[in-house]
């Protein structure tokens, strides 16, 4: 099948899972857990092959992938220590808005060290990535920015389009939403928004929700908090970056309700606060309040602790392949089949059950998948965005391309 040629914009935590998982997973013979997809459409995880790194931290530019995921202010669980030379040198990007404005507060230990802009303006900046991403043949860049880079992620979306690359976004920044028709015009597939960890908070949150609307118990008051001690808790203590993140959050939530008459004010999901010493390890306390039979008043309240990063390094793994196979299979714009299942905000949500076997069913081999299209899709309700869907192909975007 070939390699998947991969490009990182922004080598933090979440990078470094995944460049280790990617070297963890490089036994085909082996049968260790914690994949979502073993095998999808071809692709294993160790065909994932890194070419590109863009970040702005003085003590990751310059130096090779290899070392720069394990440079500061990264603070994430070290699970695979051997990491064979990349030859991928980390590249100084362009800062717009991706370093929050109290940054400077905390020590240089565990917060950003931005190097100056080495461009004057965008569009410079715009013309060296762009020529870098053609150079290195880069097939799919990753956006990995800090929560609240609205204007910069906008940025990195335009330059993948003028190279010709696919884009997976996993932040909270809805740019499957707001460019996923030119992504379909350019032929190019674009993955999100926003990563789910793959047994996180919002996903168990989603999860339970629908179990207590099929159950028939009316769900009253919800709240969902999260605090922990990486750069994106640091980052996030400015409220002014929360805005996207947390509607990402709760309409990913509020999308599993079927109460039409449930006011949003009773439900509240977001980051909370930053905890240092916790590092790369985020606590989330759920609570549900709901009417049972009779009207009897229940709740349910759950602590979950788990290292942040490790936990959407997996889910990031699948969607890189599926933008790999979207591009092998010359299909375009938004990728529903994988994005419903491991994004937050997709173009389009589904039931966790649905998305899931929509994923499984994309994953395998274009021949056989092809054979149970028509019966699998013929279901599915319409969308406001169902005309250029990729439900509506059977498989993703356009297939005018």
């Amino acid at each position: 099948m070939g390699k998947i040629r991969t490009c990182l914009i922004g080598v933090g935590n979440c990078a470094s899972s995944f460049v280790q998982g990617c070297f963890y997973y490089n036994d085909p013979n082996a049968d260790i857990p914690g994949l979502i997809t073993k095998n999808f459409g071809g692709y294993r995880a160790y065909d994932i092959q890194f070419v590109s790194a863009f970040d702005v931290d003085e003590r990751k530019v310059g130096r090779d992938l290899s070392e720069a995921i394990f440079a500061k202010p990264n603070c994430t669980t070290i699970f695979q220590k051997e990491i064979p030379y990349l030859d991928c040198p980390v590249e100084m990007g362009f800062i717009i808005d991706s370093i929050p404005p109290h940054n400077e507060q905390f020590p240089e230990s565990v917060r950003f060290k931005p190097l100056k802009n080495i461009y004057e303006t965008p569009e410079e900046a715009r013309r060296a990535i762009v020529r870098s991403l053609k150079e290195k043949a880069v097939d799919v860049v990753v956006n990995y920015l800090p929560v609240g880079s609205e204007e910069n992620t906008l940025f990195y979306a335009e330059c993948a389009l003028e190279a010709g690359c696919a884009f997976v976004n996993a932040i909270p920044v809805f740019v499957s939403k707001l460019y996923g028709e030119r992504f379909r015009k350019a032929g190019l597939p674009i993955l999100g928004d926003d990563i789910k960890s793959q047994v996180g908070a919002t996903i168990i949150h989603r999860v339970l929700t629908r179990l207590f609307e099929d159950r028939g118990q009316k769900i009253k008051r919800s709240y969902q908090l999260n605090f922990g001690g990486n750069t994106d808790f640091l980052n996030m203590l400015d409220r002014e970056r929360l805005k996207s993140k947390k509607i990402s959050k709760t309409q990913s939530v509020l999308s599993q309700m079927n109460d039409s008459y449930f006011d949003p004010q009773n439900i509240y999901i977001g980051p909370s606060d930053y905890v240092p010493w916790l590092k790369d390890n985020k606590i989330c306390f759920i609570r549900i309040e709901a009417e049972q039979f009779g009207g009897v008043p229940m709740n349910l309240e759950i602590r979950l602790s788990v290292e942040d990063s490790p936990n959407s390094a997996g889910v990031i793994m699948d969607a890189v392949r599926a933008a790999k196979v979207a591009l092998d299979r010359g299909l375009s714009g938004p990728i529903i089949e994988a994005s419903a299942y491991l994004f937050k905000s997709p173009v389009q949500q589904f039931e966790e059950s649905e998305a899931r076997e929509m994923l499984k069913r994309f994953a395998r081999p274009e021949e056989e998948g092809l054979k149970e299209e028509e019966k699998f899709f013929k279901p599915f309700k319409k969308h406001p965005s169902y005309e250029k869907s990729s439900v509506k192909t059977g498989y993703m975007g356009s297939l005018e391309v």
